[in-house]
């Protein structure tokens, strides 16, 4: 009897249930996120095009890359910042961002269809190995490197790949062949290009981006100086377009004492966040002046915000890029990536220095290009700001919001580089190939000069260096002739800093060029009259 009465009623209660389920989740509705009761997502009209294209569309396509184009043309109505990035382009770029990645450690160059080593990272893979400058290589594995035309980014993707693997590589050394197998290791992509001490107290450091290696590598850089007797510091910043904003953060607070607000952060969806001091800095006083110019961007522009605004530095050089924007990345279940803009950045007393995109991205970077042509990088009186946006720092100074950062002291750009057969020359890269051949020529050169000082005070050009360059330009029809005594003095300098390059890669480089650098050279003459430059309180 109690069996049937349960047969009777069990449906009546299976019905109750499930309509107090039904009434439950229809309350509930609205607490679900992007849902409605009995939702379905409801396909849209780019992935029903897409799907068309793919099903009915007259020729074979790429439907990835087409999915790719789609998104890009999205972001473009956004800001010219926010970017996606192809699965085929993170590894490059999270590369950059980590400051590493797994290789044999070379720099090469492509000569006639070759592939010669212009460089050999010190104690690296292929230093190990025996791999030697100006061995060319002929094959690595089974790819030939030889004989044909070879594209750069191919020959990375050969010679780059997991760590402890190994490249069996053919090379030819002079007329004999070898085989050599490299080791892959981990190699670094450095973010400081130089540091050294101009005279006994002025040191000089120039960083070239911000990634994860960059706060470590600029403190190493400090306590090295710091032994040497620094008491005075060139920051260069020039051409350095930023990176991670936590390590410009960082280093800012190496300047900067107290609990001083460095930046803040602000979006529509991310809620004000502030960047303070937060430990005693190894350079809190002392002259410090950072060079700047239009390549100046983003984190770079933080530090320099925050040092202006503190009256902490003396700024030289010509008004930043005007990024004001802070990206996030967001990975993708292909393996590619969304960097989108989710916040502004400000300086201590509120400068947004961004410039206005409203015209569009391509506006946006023409820009830059712009300030060449209207005269601005030539001539401090054509400095454009929106002088609207006018604010004071504690000491009562002007300062700029909202398209860079002016300089306190404006530096023209040099015109020598200017010239249309300059110009073909750069294009060519004939003045890095021709620190590398010269030192082909002339090997027992790193026994004569010691040091890039000793080098800088007693290299000179000779009229065969000239001649030797003259041949190289003319065989790829570049005729110098024509140039006049400006331009001919300005690739008399260029051609002793790429043999400085070649010796001692960056490093060689810039305390070579700062000799004759009008940036510098302002920044040595304000120095002798500093002892320390205050902060504001």
């Amino acid at each position: 009897m109690e069996k049937k009465k349960l047969q009777v009623w069990l449906p009546l209660l299976f019905s109750i249930t499930m309509i107090a389920g039904i009434y439950l989740g229809y309350k509930m509705r609205d607490q679900i996120p992007g849902k409605s009761f009995f939702y379905m997502e409801k396909r849209r009209p780019v992935q029903e095009i897409m799907d068309i294209i793919k099903n009915k569309y007259v020729d074979n396509v790429d439907i990835n890359e087409l999915a790719d184009t789609a998104i890009q043309a999205m972001l473009n109505k956004l800001d010219p910042h926010s970017v996606f990035i192809p699965a085929k382009e993170l590894q490059q770029v999270n590369e950059e961002m980590a400051g590493s990645f797994f290789g044999i450690g070379i720099e090469f160059d492509i000569f006639d269809d070759s592939l010669h080593v212009i460089n050999v990272l010190k104690d690296g893979p292929s230093f190990k190995a025996g791999i030697k400058t100006g061995d060319k290589f002929l094959k690595a594995n089974d790819h030939i490197l030889s004989g044909r035309r070879i594209v750069t980014d191919s020959i990375r993707a050969i010679l780059r790949g997991s760590r402890g693997s190994n490249v069996d590589i053919e090379i030819l050394r002079g007329s004999q062949k070898m085989s050599i197998r490299v080791t892959r290791d981990m190699i670094p992509l450095t973010s400081l290009d130089a540091c050294y001490m101009i005279d006994s107290i002025t040191g000089y450091i120039r960083l070239n981006k911000f990634s994860q290696q960059t706060y470590r590598e600029f403190m190493q850089s400090l306590e090295k100086l710091k032994k040497q007797g620094l008491k005075k510091l060139i920051f260069d910043l020039r051409g350095n377009g930023g990176g991670i904003l936590d390590e410009a953060v960082e280093i800012t607070d190496e300047f900067l004492d107290g609990d001083k607000l460095i930046t803040y952060t602000v979006g529509k969806h991310s809620p004000r966040k502030e960047y303070r001091c937060r430990r005693e800095g190894q350079f809190e006083k002392g002259a410090l002046v950072v060079l700047i110019d239009e390549g100046t961007a983003s984190a770079s522009e933080v530090i320099i915000g925050a040092l202006q605004d503190w009256d902490r530095a003396t700024i030289i050089g010509r008004r930043t890029f005007g990024k004001g924007l802070v990206q996030d990345q967001f990975d993708l279940s292909d393996k590619s990536a969304l960097r989108l803009t989710i916040a502004r950045y400000y300086t201590p007393i509120g400068r947004s220095i961004q410039r206005s995109y409203a015209k569009g991205g391509k506006a946006y970077y023409e820009e830059i290009a712009n300030r060449f042509h209207d005269g601005e990088t030539y001539s401090a009186d054509s400095v454009k700001n929106d002088s609207s946006k006018i604010y004071k720092t504690a000491s009562g100074k002007k300062v700029f919001g909202g398209g860079g950062i002016t300089p306190d002291y404006f530096i023209a750009a040099d015109t020598g580089k200017m010239g249309m057969s300059i110009a073909k020359i750069y294009g060519k890269g004939l003045l890095n190939d021709y620190g590398y051949k010269y030192y082909l020529l002339n090997p027992s050169i790193i026994q004569l000069y010691k040091t890039p000082g000793e080098f800088a005070r007693s290299f000179q050009v000779t009229d065969d260096n000239w001649k030797f360059f003259e041949s190289m330009s003319m065989a790829d029809s570049i005729d110098l002739k024509g140039l006049n005594d400006k331009e001919k003095m300005y690739l008399y300098r260029s051609l002793k800093t790429s043999i400085a390059r070649q010796l001692w890669r960056n490093e060689g480089y810039f305390e070579v060029s700062n000799v004759e650098d009008n940036a510098v050279k302002k920044a040595l003459e304000l120095m002798k009259t500093q002892t320390q430059t205050p902060s504001a309180p």
